[in-house]
């Protein structure tokens, strides 16, 4: 009873506060898939937790065919994949547009950052910080602009 009760008080928190509900119920977890020999994930997968996502690790041998699944073209494709409620994520997508994502619901595949670049969560190199942009990849494989940064 006790638990109930404090659910439905974080729920009129989030309510009067503006917050969205998932932050009040908690982060669902994020199912990460990896090949064995990829150390950048482990980077990622830190940034995740350090922001209060629950990880779940699974290691593969390709995460080509995870990435079909879910709907992200190969093109947009990066060292590992992620799984989140109805959403793929691809790369080294930032946890704030995650919890972006999941408050806005689109109706979408996921966000991908294509490739592996320097200064996203988890390819950190001292203060090197490279452009990139995180992309909305939407059912058909079609992708836009979801968030940039380190744009001068």
């Amino acid at each position: 009873m006790k638990r109930r009760k404090f659910v439905m008080a974080a729920a009129a928190a989030a309510s009067v506060t503006g917050l969205p509900v998932i932050a009040a119920q908690g982060l669902p977890p994020v199912d990460v898939f990896k090949t064995a020999a990829c150390g950048c994930c482990e980077g990622w997968i830190e940034h995740l937790k350090a922001a209060g996502f629950p990880v779940r690790v699974t290691v593969v041998d390709d995460t080509a065919p995870v990435r079909k699944r879910h709907g992200i073209p190969d093109r947009l494709g990066s060292c590992h994949t992620g799984v989140v409620g109805a959403y793929a994520l691809e790369g080294h997508v930032p946890a704030a547009d995650i919890k972006r994502l999941l408050s806005t619901r689109p109706a979408a595949a996921g966000l991908a950052v294509p490739g592996m670049p320097v200064g996203s969560p988890g390819m950190e190199a001292g203060a090197r910080k490279d452009p990139f942009e995180v992309l909305l990849v939407d059912r058909s494989g079609r992708s836009s602009v979801f968030a940039s940064y380190n744009k001068s």
